[in-house]
Parts: structure tokens; sequence; C-alpha cells
């Protein structure tokens, strides 16, 4: 089988973690190839997510490199097993640009969600009409098609939401996202109205930052923290002007699980964001 032209960030993740096991224990990828009656070649495009890699061979190699951590072998295995064509976003494969396949699948398999939003909501918080206001007002303008994609994409990514055991779920947003009128009125109070009612649900926590707050001034960074099933394979996505970025460093990890925590002691309480919630509301 060739190697893969655009792997997933999930596929180049897995062949990142059999990498950094290999690195830690002093390992070349001549050394591991031998281990596995492969090729140097063959080791570099598992390492780079180009070709898949079977469970058997990930617990040959992880004995191989001496990690005694049955968690994160398992977690690889899983991710070893997942193949394109068994869940939704793959039906976008080749209509929208990857990066948007690559979210949903990190928010399907992660254990917990933490959003930092400085003027927007996130995308699985955001109603059909505001999504679509905020697709609309790209430029150059989208194509109807991709901009009827690209909403009917984001709606199925709010289905997470109603899994039988859903993500643990926090959400930051900053006043400014309250404030801005996506859409005009009708559709921006269309979407407070959608916050208030899911901030009811249990595991959801939506705060905010008001404009007021002294102890809080990063709100250029729209920041999405999520939690793998272990702490090995956390994930931190930013949105930038150039597109989106995943980062998996653990120096990047414990930076914004910093950044997440100022949020977080910054931002309203639970009831005091509902509250603000109201009162922006009722003034739209």
């Amino acid at each position: 089988m060739p190697p893969r032209d655009n792997p997933t960030a999930r596929q180049v993740r897995l062949g990142g973690e059999l990498r950094k096991l290999r690195e830690r224990a002093g390992k070349t990828a001549r050394e591991a190839a031998g281990m596995v009656s492969s090729d140097q070649a063959k080791i570099s495009h598992i390492e780079a997510g180009r070709i898949g890699v079977s469970e058997d061979r990930i617990r040959r190699l992880a004995v191989f490199y001496r990690c005694n951590d049955e968690a994160v072998v398992e977690a690889l295995c899983a991710i070893a097993r997942e193949h394109r064509g068994q869940c939704w976003w793959d039906d976008y494969r080749g209509i929208l640009a990857p990066g948007f396949l690559d979210i949903a699948e990190l928010e399907h398999h992660a254990t917990e969600l933490r959003y930092l939003q400085p003027v927007t909501f996130p995308g699985i918080l955001q109603t059909e009409e505001y999504a679509h206001a905020l697709f609309a007002s790209v430029i150059p303008r989208l194509p109807d098609d991709e901009l009827k994609a690209r909403v009917e994409h984001r709606m199925k990514r709010r289905d997470i939401l109603e899994r039988d055991a859903p993500p643990k779920f926090q959400a930051i947003v900053h006043e400014a996202a309250l404030r801005m009128r996506v859409g005009g009125r009708q559709v921006a109070r269309g979407q407070l109205e959608h916050l208030l009612s899911l901030s009811e649900r249990p595991g959801l926590d939506l705060r905010v930052i008001p404009f007021t707050s002294e102890d809080f001034i990063e709100v250029t960074q729209t920041v999405t923290y999520a939690s793998g099933v272990v702490p090995q394979l956390d994930t931190v996505h930013i949105d930038t002007p150039i597109g989106g970025r995943f980062l998996d460093a653990a120096a990047d990890l414990d930076r914004y699980r910093t950044l997440l925590g100022l949020a977080d002691r910054a931002a309203l309480t639970t009831e005091e964001s509902r509250s603000f919630l109201h009162h922006v509301a009722r003034e739209l």
C-alpha cells in the first residue's frame, strides 16, 4: 500500500507518539526496523503517519522501547484500529478541507473539552443561523455548496453533546463574543438564548470573562484543549490567520493549561455567567 498523501491529524499523532517512545528509549529508526523485520524508510513513514501500523507491531515496539505504561499502549492500539469511512466526518472528505475533519475527530475522541473564545463561540455551541452568518462573511465569498457543507458539518459536531456519556465540557468566552451581533440582532439573540439553554445541562460549564476584568487580558487566541484517554494524548488546537494548528509537545500543553487556568480564575462563576447572558440577551 502506497504512503498516504494526506494523513489525518490523529494518524500523524499515532506516529508521533511512537517516535517519542523510540527517542525516549534511545533507539534509532534502523534498530526499530530490525526489531519488526522491516526497513528504516517504513519506520519513518509510520512515525510520520503516512502508513498504518498493526497492533502487533505497536506492542512489539513498545516492549523494545521498554514502555511499561499499558494504558498508553492500549490507547495507541485503539487509534491503529480506526479506519477511514467509519465515522460521519469521513462523508466530507474531498468536500471540506482536512482541518474541518480533524477538529471533528479531535472532539469526538476527547474525554474533556475546554475552550477559550475571544470573539465567537465554540463551534459545537453555535446555532445554525449563527454558523451560517460566520461562514457567509468569509473573504473571498464561499461557493454556495461549500457554505452549506461547512454549516452542516458544524451542526453535526454538536452530536457529541447528545451522547449517553458526553465529554466533560467547559467554554470560557469573552464578553466581546456576547456583544458581537453576528448575523444581526435576531440571530445574535437566538444564539444567546441557545447558550442559556445549554448552560442548564449537567457537565457543561459556560463562563464569561467581562470587559471589566483586570486579571486576564489574553483575548487574541481561540484555544481548544482536548483531553485524551491518557494524558499523553492531550491535544491543543489553536486558530491562526493561516489555519488551525495542533500542538502536543509537553511545553505547549503546559502553557495552554496555564492559560486556561488563568482564564478560569478571571471568569465569572457559572451562575454569574448565566445571569450575565440573560442581561446581554435582554439588551438586544
